[in-house]
């Protein structure tokens, strides 16, 4: 009788990891791929972004609305910086072989494929007026990263954002 009651106490636990594990397998199966980060790194501050909610095309270019309403937004998280400090970002290496560039006060940066790049505040904050070639630093940049297009001419497939804020 004992060894009745053993056996059906190792087969009661059996299907419950076996249920566990098939349940487990079902949620890992519903699970979409992690989306690719940016990272912005300001002396020993850091800042890890995932793609911008909205500004995801999944491999493909974003239309032209959407690129639009995407480089009007703001990123979730912000770094304060001061002048004459270095701004890094970096990129998942899939994003680097498709080619990437970074945005600032104004376009500072051609595509490149290398997974991390460096610049100085200064670039970063500075604006020109086109219609008077002055420039000026602006007090607060959102650094816009995107994924370039497969083709030339094609619009970026991903971006994200990272708020920057000149130290007064």
């Amino acid at each position: 009788m004992t060894a009745a009651l053993i056996s059906r106490g190792k087969g009661r636990r059996a299907a419950a990891a076996l249920g566990a594990m098939t349940l487990g397998l079902l949620t890992l199966s519903a699970c979409q791929q992690p989306t690719s980060l940016a990272t912005v790194t300001v002396g020993s501050k850091t800042v890890t972004a995932e793609v911008t909610p909205g500004c995801d095309g999944n491999g493909k270019s974003l239309d032209q609305k959407t690129v639009k309403d995407c480089i009007s937004k703001k990123g979730a998280d912000t770094l304060t910086v001061q002048p004459g400090e270095k701004v890094r970002v970096g990129v998942d290496p899939k994003v680097a072989k498709s080619g990437w560039f970074v945005v600032g006060g104004q376009p500072f940066m051609q595509p490149t494929t290398e997974t991390y790049r460096s610049f100085s505040v200064d670039e970063i904050f500075k604006q020109t007026n086109p219609m008077t070639g002055q420039s000026g630093y602006l007090p607060e940049v959102t650094l816009l990263v995107a994924e370039a297009g497969k083709a030339q001419g094609e619009g970026p497939t991903a971006l994200w954002h990272v708020n920057l804020k000149l130290k007064d």
